[in-house]
């Protein structure tokens, strides 16, 4: 049976049992039935007839967790006095913060970094505006931009619902990539005002990073951003993804012996993830693949008022099949899923082309449980956390931007994300197996050789305004006069 999705968390319960011998199992015994399981117990307070712990216990969903207060609120003798949530302790006031890189302490610090010094580099940087690199924290600084209208499988949550996880993309740039990022989420859906909005605030910042923007507005705002502004602006949701998925599939190819140019692949999904993806492919070669959406395959017979499907039914299918996900799987070499849970049934894996690979990326809940899938297929990636191969945008985003940023680069072009995606396949290199096709998001080559990487594909491409920097020249690679 296929592995139900869950979200593991701890709760901290301080509870109030009864001072009296084998109370506590009671309770350890109720809170095992409910499905949890106690972690650290620890004393605040002893009396004659009650004694009040802190009791850690770790659970598998949020209703489980229910079910474990329910179950704890049902013994005799017993109160629930507070319940924290470690994933809501973990964002009380916010997972960010600016700082500084150096102390105020004297009269003479407060004259040389603020009134009258700083009038000398303002100056500076006004009569060369290029000088802001050197002098601003624009050389390093990303802003990570909102609508909060496609937050995770969330959806339409709104810029306060976003800011959240926002806060943690910032947070992945800074680990990552030591680059600082700052969370806008802007409260309005119109195009216009985002794409105002983010060229004026883009002064300060060195790239844009789009995020959780809804289809197909996204593409309009990014495709004017990239237009109208000179730093590199990228839709991680599109980009990003894309650039991981053909990094995990040159791996697989090679895995079960077949060459890009001979894949056919079918791919749900075309909306911001999928187009970017299906663009990505064919920059990199692949000759065939088929997009197929809720009414099935499209196809350049098929008229559509969407000019997003427009373009994929004149670019795709080949053979210009028609039919629903079942139909056009029959024969394909690759079935990539960036859609909707449980669409793809395990068996129809069985009808596929010998040694099928099979990435099921929506998430929490894959459009085939990996599990499920691995009878049938020889290569199995998902978006998911709990199974070998997973594809994680987190692999690209961060070098992308990493290179980018040392580079300064104007926008950032298909050969830098095609020298992305190649360069995060290279790290597995001849150690790939059917179960390791792609790198941990914790593997500490990967930045660093996506940054590279990046940057020298910019220079090819014309958009650097740097010359190639070694990770060791970053920091020196300001002049220190301003003259």
């Amino acid at each position: 049976m296929a592995s139900a999705p869950s979200i593991g968390t701890q709760l901290v319960m301080r509870l109030e049992t009864p001072n009296t011998p084998g109370s506590f199992g009671v309770l350890a015994s109720a809170i095992g039935d409910a499905g949890g399981m106690v972690g650290a117990v620890d004393t605040r307070s002893v009396g004659k007839t009650t004694i009040i712990r802190d009791v850690t216990v770790n659970v598998s969903s949020e209703l489980v967790g229910d079910q474990v207060r329910q179950a704890i609120e049902a013994i005799d003798g017993v109160r629930v006095l507070n319940v924290s949530d470690s994933t809501f302790l973990a964002h009380l006031g916010g997972k960010i913060r600016t700082g500084i890189t150096r102390p105020v302490k004297t009269r003479q610090d407060l004259s040389t970094v603020y009134t009258p010094g700083v009038a000398r580099v303002s100056s500076a940087i006004a009569a060369d505006p290029a000088k802001a690199y050197a002098l601003t924290i624009k050389r390093n600084t990303v802003c990570v931009l909102t609508d909060g209208t496609a937050v995770l499988g969330l959806g339409d949550i709104g810029p306060f619902g976003a800011a959240p996880v926002m806060e943690g993309k910032c947070m992945l740039f800074k680990q990552f990539a030591d680059i600082d990022a700052f969370p806008i989420c802007l409260d309005t859906k119109d195009v216009e005002l985002i794409v105002q909005t983010a060229k004026l605030i883009a002064p300060i910042f060195g790239g844009i990073n789009l995020e959780d923007i809804s289809s197909p507005r996204c593409f309009e705002v990014e495709r004017r951003l990239v237009e109208e502004l000179d730093i590199p602006v990228m839709h991680d949701d599109q980009h990003g993804t894309a650039v991981v998925i053909l990094a995990a599939l040159m791996n697989a190819a090679a895995v079960v012996g077949k060459s890009m140019d001979e894949l056919t692949i079918v791919l749900t999904g075309s909306g911001a993830a999928g187009t970017a993806t299906i663009k990505m492919l064919l920059v990199a070669g692949v000759r065939d693949v088929i997009a197929v959406d809720r009414d099935g395959a499209l196809s350049r017979d098929q008229h559509y008022e969407n000019p997003h499907w427009a373009w994929l039914a004149e670019h795709t299918n080949r053979e210009r099949r028609r039919g629903s996900l079942q139909d056009v799987l029959k024969g394909a070499d690759v079935f990539i899923g960036v859609s909707a849970p449980g669409i793809l049934q395990p068996e129809w894996i069985g009808g596929m082309a010998r040694d099928p690979i099979v990435f099921a990326m929506a998430n929490p809940t894959p459009e085939v449980m990996p599990d499920a899938a691995a009878p049938y297929a020889a290569v199995v990636g998902t978006g998911r956390s709990d199974f070998p191969n997973q594809i994680n945008n987190l692999l690209a985003f961060p070098g992308i931007f990493r290179g980018a940023l040392d580079c300064r680069a104007r926008r950032i072009t298909e050969g830098m994300k095609l020298a992305a995606a190649r360069a995060i396949a290279s790290i597995v290199g001849d150690e790939r197996s059917a179960e390791y096709i792609i790198p941990s998001v914790f593997d500490t080559r990967v930045v660093d050789a996506v940054a590279q990487a990046v940057q020298k594909a910019a220079i090819e491409d014309g958009v650097a305004r740097r010359e190639l920097l070694m990770p060791d020249d970053v920091a020196a690679q300001e002049p220190v006069g301003v003259r």
